[in-house]
């Protein structure tokens, strides 16, 4: 008796595909407006937010067919993609991504590489294409004042004042942001002069520390000072989020980069073991995940022993034992249970970090760790062997490694910053 391969359930898939249509366009309609569904978003500004959901499910679902295809062209059973719809108030990008189940190993190295490539070669191309679209047609610039009716007294030089604590300390500011999230426009009068309101001070900790700005890479600063027309134009990293097409090939980017992260099973860790094979990709994906830790890691004690860990500053006494049993977490799997080993590399990543944040005052981004731990414990830093283990042509060591490029360009250090 043959057995068949396991058939899709199309009514899953598109259910799935619908709903998460609807929580990235609601989503993306709180972002560009600066209000939530819970202050009055009237449907008019929802539907708005489909010039970010339709984008940027654009960009994921090439990417996921780019492996489905290639899949299937290697005639290995793989299911369609499995949208995963989120939905947080004010804080979500309306999903968690995609993924399709590919339900053979594949036999060759050549297969691996194919299908690792196929997604974010596919997905990149058309994320180049929004980017390139969303800063060739920015805005005038006043138009944040149709977002932000609070800034407009300041005119157009508005990032000079409103990012700062001085700014957040004006009785009324609160103010105009709360009435602005309830859909109400503050009245001011003809010549923009500010109305007083009473705003409670104790608010502003608060949002200083909720306040959000976005990281920058190599090709973002391209498209900012060769295709926008007018860098006056170009939005700052507080205010990107406003910019449908900008916000969603920003976080097809970000995506991209992480796919391509040379490590483990992670697509950049299949090119990887393409271009190089299973013996070197084995030496060498470890200490690329050391490294990764290392760099997340930089200024998580700084110069004079405090540890900020896990967003709070903690006493040296029981911070670093805290980080210490968290890098061990990290790394035990990697080193396939040797607890020595696991405690002396936990040490010395730890050593390292403090003596490069002392002499150099350089810092990381503690927000790779949660990806860190997933990818440390979940789903592993080696890539199993092929059947065969054939060298990749010419042609394809050449893609290979231009892709590696793309994750150099793509990669942004510190993607989502808070509070600053």
């Amino acid at each position: 008796m043959i057995n068949q391969p396991p058939k899709n359930n199309y009514l899953l898939h598109i259910f799935l595909f619908v709903v998460t249509l609807f929580t990235t366009t609601l989503a993306g309609a709180e972002w560009m407006t600066a209000k939530t569904i819970f202050y009055n978003l009237p449907w008019s500004e929802i539907w708005q937010g489909l010039q970010y959901s339709i984008p940027f499910l654009g960009i994921l679902t090439v990417h996921e067919f780019g492996h489905y295809l290639t899949s299937r062209y290697y005639k290995i059973s793989a299911s369609l993609p499995y949208y995963i719809p989120m939905y947080l108030p004010s804080l979500s990008i309306g999903t968690m991504g995609a993924f399709i189940r590919i339900r053979e190993i594949p036999r060759t190295r050549q297969q691996f590489f194919d299908i690792g490539i196929a997604g974010p070669l596919a997905g990149f191309v058309v994320a180049v294409g929004v980017l390139w679209y969303g800063f060739a047609n920015l805005p005038a610039k006043d138009d944040i004042f149709r977002i932000h009716p609070e800034y407009k007294r300041y005119g157009l030089t508005y990032e000079k004042y409103v990012y700062t604590e001085q700014f957040l300390q004006e009785e009324d500011s609160l103010a105009f942001i709360k009435s602005q999230q309830e859909g109400v426009i503050p009245k001011m009068d003809s010549a923009g002069k500010k109305i007083t309101f009473v705003a409670r001070p104790e608010t502003y900790k608060e949002w200083l520390a909720s306040n959000i700005s976005l990281g920058d890479n190599l090709l973002m600063r391209f498209f900012k000072n060769y295709v926008a027309e007018d860098p006056n134009l170009v939005p700052n990293k507080y205010e990107l989020f406003h910019y449908p097409f900008l916000f969603a090939g920003y976080l097809a980017l970000f995506f991209t980069a992480l796919n391509l992260i040379p490590i483990g099973q992670l697509d950049g860790g299949h090119i990887l073991y393409g271009l190089i094979g299973y013996k070197n990709h084995r030496k060498v994906s470890p200490i690329l995940f050391t490294l990764y830790i290392f760099y997340g890691g930089l200024g998580v004690i700084d110069h004079t022993g405090t540890v900020n860990f896990l967003g709070e500053e903690m006493s040296p006494w029981w911070g670093i034992p805290l980080y210490l049993f968290f890098l061990y977490q990290v790394f035990e799997r990697m080193n396939e249970g040797r607890f020595e080993d696991t405690v002396l590399l936990s040490i010395g990543v730890l050593t390292a970090q403090w003596l490069v944040n002392y002499y150099t005052g350089l810092t990381g981004y503690p927000g790779w760790f949660v990806f860190g731990f997933i990818l440390g414990r979940v789903l592993g830093v080696y890539h199993p062997p092929a059947l065969q283990e054939e060298p990749l042509s010419i042609g394809r060591q050449v893609l290979g490694w231009l892709t590696m490029g793309i994750f150099v360009i793509c990669f942004i250090p510190a993607p989502f910053i808070f509070g600053e």
